[in-house]
């Protein structure tokens, strides 16, 4: 099949709100007012965990019918643990991006616990944001506007 490029588009508006493009669709990213931002939108860490359960209820809906299983849903719940140290670089020992992700996924299906933990299994082989955190290079250049 090939590689794939996937674009986005990101420009900073007002304060610290951002407009996120991606082909015809748009979202709006923001920080709460208790961060200095306006609430606006979702977080870039809220929009990111909530990449990662899209993804795993694509992934889940993808791969069910390869372990046998009939997935009517599922729920997926994310929670991220980050230190705002490490965001704030108060601290070296501390990473500034999350030190744990844990996803929770509540599956509709009429299959056995075995089959459910088979589908999780290739879920968590298969899904690319679950993949692409575990680590990726991240190359990034600025450069003058003109």
């Amino acid at each position: 099949m090939g590689v794939h490029t996937y674009r986005a588009q990101v420009e900073l508006e007002q304060g610290l709100r951002c407009r996120a493009t991606a082909r015809e669709f748009e979202v709006v990213m923001d920080e709460p007012k208790a961060f200095g931002g306006s609430d606006e939108g979702m977080t870039p860490l809220e929009l990111m965990l909530s990449s990662l359960g899209g993804c795993v209820a694509i992934t889940a809906r993808a791969h069910a019918k390869r372990v046998g299983v009939s997935l009517q849903g599922c729920s997926v719940t994310i929670e991220g643990d980050l230190d705002p140290d490490g965001f704030m670089l108060k601290r070296d020992d501390v990473r500034s991006g999350f030190q744990q992700i844990r996803v929770k996924m509540q599956v509709n299906a009429e299959a056995s616990d075995e089959q459910i933990g088979e589908l999780m299994e290739l879920v968590e082989r298969a899904c690319p944001v679950s993949d692409s955190l575990r680590g990726v290079t991240v190359a990034a250049e600025a450069s003058r506007s003109a």
